[in-house]
């Protein structure tokens, strides 16, 4: 890097005006440069798999801005640039304890431990497998009925349930899901909702499956086939009241009985068993090597063809 940079000093030596527009391209590529740094640092830190899409969003809409700006589409540019500011605005409320945390971390100068709450912290899909299988292992045993929806590889929209349920946000636990599904609690008819290590929501109406089924199936079930039907970017787990038998639905089909053992296989054959974020920061990674070296040669050979281009 030390010698491309002599030897473009070199060639622009000569010349004020092919320095002055060198010099402009230079800033132009380290201006990108630095987006593209927090772009990665921003997609690094996020660590809930949905947020970290709504960030990927909001990339999309500033590039796709900035590109419409470049290319002097004048309207084009007026209205992405409006739709990113309220994309924006939105994020910022919806994430709001977020952005608090990270901006407490960044006000106490607590760069390593912004980073290490996102990714060393992060659990493993694996531990919280195990908490589901011994809560429905538990509960199979005591004949109490439940109902969880596991999300696999994208988000449910909240509009597919009948009723969305009581919002709780807490950690995937064995004792919490054992709690929630007590007679004893409201909570307990409804469903669970299982996004990553968090337990969205309880109390979740589900649709029914408008299938026939066997009249050995009660409500849970034909509302784990219905949730299934619907979406197919989940995963149902059904304990039976009467029996305490133990399902699990996908894409409408309900696999029963089970064991806990075969619950456990089951689940860790079709849930990802890697964090997202160590993904997409890897997959940035990779990217990032590729932008820099041709990025880095493309640059050089424009400021060669400017400043050739100057002195003859």
């Amino acid at each position: 890097m030390e010698s491309l940079w002599q030897q473009w000093l070199a060639n622009s030596s000569g010349n004020p005006s092919s320095l002055l527009r060198s010099l402009q391209q230079f800033w132009v590529a380290i201006d990108v440069g630095l987006v593209f740094v927090l772009t990665y640092t921003i997609l690094v830190v996020v660590g809930e798999r949905r947020t970290l899409w709504m960030v990927q969003g909001l990339v999309v809409l500033i590039v796709a801005a900035a590109l419409s700006g470049t290319l002097n589409l004048k309207l084009l540019h007026f209205v992405l640039d409006k739709i990113t500011i309220v994309s924006a605005v939105a994020m910022a409320v919806t994430l709001q304890s977020e952005f608090r945390q990270v901006l407490e971390q960044l006000g106490r100068g607590d760069l390593g431990g912004l980073f290490q709450s996102s990714r060393d912290n992060l659990p493993k899909s694996d531990s919280i497998i195990d908490e589901v299988v011994d809560a429905v292992k538990e509960l199979s045993q005591n004949r109490t009925g439940a109902l969880l929806v596991l999300e696999t590889n994208q988000p449910i929209d909240e509009r597919d349930f009948s009723v969305p349920g009581v919002k709780l946000n807490a950690e995937v636990s064995k004792e919490l899901l054992q709690t929630i599904f007590q007679t004893s609690t409201l909570l307990h008819d409804g469903a669970v909702l299982i996004r990553a290590s968090r337990i969205v929501s309880a109390g979740i109406i589900l649709p029914l499956s408008e299938r026939t089924a066997s009249r050995q199936l009660g409500t849970r079930h034909r509302a784990a086939m219905g949730i299934t039907e619907r979406v197919k970017s989940c995963l149902c787990v059904v304990v039976s009241e009467e029996t305490g038998s133990i399902s699990l639905a996908e894409q409408g089909v309900l696999n029963r009985p089970l064991t806990s053992s075969k619950l456990k296989e089951l689940l860790e054959s079709r849930v990802s068993k890697t964090a997202d974020v160590e993904t997409v920061a890897s997959n940035w990674r990779s990217l990032g090597r590729r932008l820099s070296t041709r990025g880095g040669t493309a640059l050089w050979h424009l400021f060669r063809r400017s400043t050739s281009s100057d002195k003859k």
